[in-house]
C-alpha cells in the first residue's frame, strides 16, 4: 500500500466524523421548520373523511405530536442501532427503500458519468488540438450553452424532440407501463435509460470540455511538446497521445469531485422521466414532509459524494506525485 493513503484516509474519515453530526442536525432542523405538515400531506383529498381524534392518532403514530428535539433524540438512538426509522411516504423501512431504489439510480449515474467522461474529455481534447479554429469556437459555444441550461430545461426539449416529435425513445419510465417485469426485455431497459442518462449527461460534459481543453493548450505550449511537433507530430496526435496521458488525471479528479452534481442533477432527471429511484423518492419525500426518508436520503447522499471526493483525492495524487507530499 502507498505510504501515503493511509494517512489520507485516516483525515477523511475524521473530517467525516464531524461532518455528519453537523449534516444531520441541519437537515432535522430544515425539515421541521418546513411549512408542510406531514399528516395533512399523508390525508391528501380524504380530509372530509378524517376526522381531528383521527389526525391526532396519526401524529402520535408517526411521533409527531412530540417536540422536535425529543423526535430528533430518538432517531439518533435509532440510527446508532442501525434504523433509520419508518418511511411516511412508502409506509416502509427506510432502508429498504433506500435499498430498493438505489440501484436504479445508480444504474444513471454510473452510465452518465462514463458518457460523460468519455464526450467532455474527447471534445475538450478535440477543441485544444485545434485553438483558435473553427472547431475549438464551436465546441467551446455548446460546452458554455450546456453550462447555462438547466437540466429539466433540457430533459423537456429531449422528451419534445425525440419522444413526442420523432416517436424514436419512450418519454418516461424505466419500463414500458403496465408491462410486467418478467417480459421486459433488455433492449427496452436500454431504450428507456436513453433521454435520462442525457439528460443527465449534460451535467459533467461542460466543465470537463473547458478544463480539458485548458489543461491540453498548456500541455502543447511546454517545450516537451515543441519538441515532439519539430520531429512531426501533428497537433492531433499530441492531444491524443501524450496530451491526453497528461489531461487524463486532471479530468477524472474534476469528474470524481462533481458527482456530487450528477447526484443532484438526478433528482430533476428521475422527477421528468418518473425514474423509479432515489431521487423520484426524495421529491415525494419533500413534498409529504417525510422526515425519515429525507433523512435517510441526505445522509446516504453525503456518504456519496464523499466518496467521489475521496476518490479524486486519491486520482489526483496518482496523477501528480507532488501532491503526495515527502516520500
Amino acid at each position: 500500500m502507498k505510504a501515503w493513503l493511509p494517512a489520507l484516509l485516516a483525515g477523511r474519515l475524521i473530517r467525516l466524523a464531524w461532518l455528519l453530526p453537523l449534516a444531520a442536525v441541519g437537515l432535522f432542523t430544515l425539515i421541521s421548520l418546513a411549512p408542510i405538515d406531514p399528516v395533512q400531506a399523508y390525508v391528501g383529498g380524504r380530509t372530509s373523511q378524517i376526522g381531528p381524534e383521527q389526525r391526532d392518532a396519526i401524529a402520535a403514530a408517526w411521533g409527531l405530536d412530540r417536540p422536535a428535539v425529543e423526535r430528533f433524540a430518538n432517531w439518533l438512538g435509532q440510527l446508532a442501532r442501525g434504523d433509520l426509522g419508518q418511511s411516511i411516504t412508502f409506509n416502509a423501512p427506510v432502508m429498504q427503500v433506500i435499498a430498493a431504489r438505489l440501484p436504479a439510480s445508480l444504474a444513471l449515474i454510473g452510465l452518465a458519468f462514463v458518457l460523460s467522461f468519455v464526450l467532455g474529455t474527447a471534445l475538450g481534447l478535440v477543441a485544444g488540438a485545434t485553438r483558435g479554429r473553427w472547431p475549438d469556437r464551436v465546441i467551446r459555444t455548446i460546452a458554455v450553452v450546456m453550462a447555462a441550461s438547466p437540466g429539466f430545461w433540457v430533459a423537456i426539449l429531449l422528451v419534445a424532440f425525440f419522444a413526442v416529435g420523432l416517436g424514436w425513445l419512450p418519454a418516461c419510465c424505466a419500463t414500458p407501463p403496465g408491462q410486467l417485469a418478467a417480459e421486459v426485455t433488455l433492449a427496452d431497459r436500454w431504450r428507456h435509460m436513453v433521454l435520462p442518462v442525457a439528460t443527465l449527461s449534460v451535467v459533467g460534459i461542460a466543465p470537463l470540455v473547458l478544463h480539458t481543453r485548458q489543461s491540453l493548450v498548456a500541455f502543447l505550449d511546454s517545450p516537451a511538446a515543441r519538441h515532439l511537433s519539430a520531429h512531426g507530430a501533428t497537433p492531433l496526435h499530441l492531444a491524443f497521445g501524450p496530451g491526453l496521458r497528461h489531461a487524463a488525471g486532471v479530468a477524472l479528479t474534476l469528474h470524481l469531485a462533481g458527482a456530487g452534481e450528477l447526484f443532484g442533477g438526478s433528482v430533476l432527471a428521475e422527477a421528468v422521466f418518473a425514474w423509479p429511484g432515489l431521487g423520484q423518492a426524495t421529491v415525494r419525500a419533500a413534498t409529504g414532509a417525510d422526515a425519515p426518508l429525507l433523512m435517510g436520503i441526505g445522509l446516504a447522499t453525503l456518504l456519496f459524494v464523499f466518496a467521489g471526493n475521496l476518490l479524486a483525492d486519491v486520482a489526483a495524487r496518482l496523477a501528480d506525485p507532488r501532491l503526495r507530499g515527502p516520500a
